[in-house]
């Protein structure tokens, strides 16, 4: 074995993937150690909030101030309210009004402001105008009240003998405050999902649950196609031709078709994630145990193994001694295919809606449910289905490149068994 690892890790194919498998699996094992949250706890009232820091704004109130003279500070704060879409909007509005459109420049964020404050209104419906469009130009008209303004916000608070607004204070436009001095603050480097769940944390967990699944499936998938793949290969006869049957049959009929309607028969509330990983990894064996069988017919009669024979080995023996070590690379290759296949798998399920029960762990196919069913790729809220697609991705890939370091090896099962 100590020879195979120095011949594999010889190939860039097989380093480049090791290190895309390993950092996420380092990801999903050490996050969590970091980050303590629930993946599915709720800390977001709202869908899809956008990726960022986020400032509790009752303590940044109560920080230190520190005064920044930033020259492009106020046209940012334009930008932000501003952009150049609703500008174009604005100028439509103005040319429906009746304004000439040479007397507007929306370049000029003054002349057009001053434009829109004296002839915007609400009552007015000008031609081709949308009741969307009409909510759309009020809710533009609000966010644009003192924009140009130099003059700060002013704080009130209820006076409780007169129940009116007093003024107890300003915010001057000059006015910074450090983030680090806010009591609360809370990073969401991909934002929410639908449900106003953190992504990321979500992410991480539902990558190892995957993961996991992945492992499981593969295992049970693997061994059982090594199992009757060696015994069908080696025996012959009768037992080979019941297995090829058997083999054929479930060829015959499709996979996934066999994979959706178990598990739609077991029912959402049983169909946890390990067994969803079995039920994976009992319909994914035919590929291996053929191509098993195919390596032992080839290598059944060579001189080691009639030798062996002729010693009077038992036939267990024989197989586990003189034919498995000679395939072992073939295996591992089969093994690291069907976990990328398993995942890929929970990932169709899940989205089929035949997936583990969405009440007790996140996996990557839930989470491409959950956005589609939510529309976040037509609302462009790409952080709730974009890292998911690109983990899926990487992993795949990763397991591809490994598989590939493995390959010549495993193509040509002649060689010397592995030590």
């Amino acid at each position: 074995m100590k020879h195979t690892l120095r011949q594999v890790f010889r190939s860039g194919k097989f380093v480049a993937g090791f290190i895309i498998f390993s950092a996420i699996l380092l990801t999903v094992i050490f996050y969590p150690l970091i980050i303590r949250d629930d993946p599915l706890q709720i800390i977001g009232q709202g869908t899809f909030f956008p990726p960022g820091i986020y400032v509790n704004i009752a303590d940044s109130m109560n920080s230190p101030r520190y005064i920044l003279h930033l020259d492009d500070a106020a046209a940012k704060r334009i930008a932000s309210k501003l952009n150049d879409a609703d500008r174009e909007a604005i100028r439509e509005w103005l040319v429906g009004a009746g304004i000439p459109d040479n007397e507007i420049d929306i370049a000029n964020t003054e002349s057009l402001l001053g434009l829109w404050v004296s002839n915007y209104d609400a009552a007015v419906k000008v031609p081709g105008m949308t009741n969307a469009d009409r909510n759309y130009y009020i809710r533009l008209d609000r966010s644009l009240e003192g924009l140009l303004s130099e003059e700060g916000i002013t704080l009130a608070a209820t006076n409780p003998d007169t129940d009116a607004l007093e003024a107890t204070g300003t915010v001057k436009l000059t006015e910074y405050a450090n983030v680090r001095e806010v009591a609360n603050v809370r990073i969401l480097p991909l934002g929410t999902d639908n449900f106003g769940r953190d992504v990321l944390t979500q992410l991480v967990t539902a990558t190892g649950v995957s993961l996991r699944i992945g492992f499981v499936a593969g295992l049970i998938a693997t061994v059982i196609g090594l199992v009757l793949g060696l015994v069908a290969g080696y025996i012959g006869g009768v037992v080979d031709d019941v297995i090829v049957f058997i083999t054929n049959l479930f060829t015959v009929i499709p996979g996934f078709i066999l994979l959706v309607l178990i598990s739609f028969s077991i029912g959402q509330e049983q169909r946890g994630a390990f067994v969803i990983a079995v039920v994976i990894g009992l319909t994914s064996w035919v590929w291996t145990t053929r191509a098993v069988r195919a390596q032992v017919i080839s290598l059944r009669n060579r001189d080691h193994v009639n030798l062996s024979k002729l010693s009077g080995h038992s036939i267990a023996h024989i197989i586990t001694r003189d034919v498995l070590p000679y395939i072992a690379s073939y295996v591992i290759m089969a093994f690291i295919l069907q976990i990328s296949s398993a995942i890929l798998a929970e990932a169709a399920l899940s989205i089929l809606g035949l997936g583990p029960r969405t009440t007790d762990v996140p996996t990557l196919g839930l989470m491409m449910k959950w956005a589609l069913i939510y529309q976040a790729p037509i609302l462009g809220k790409w952080w709730a289905y974009l890292p998911v697609i690109l983990v899926i991705a990487l992993i795949a890939f990763s397991c591809y490149l490994i598989r590939m370091a493995w390959k010549r090896r495993a193509a040509i099962p002649t060689g010397d068994p592995e030590p």
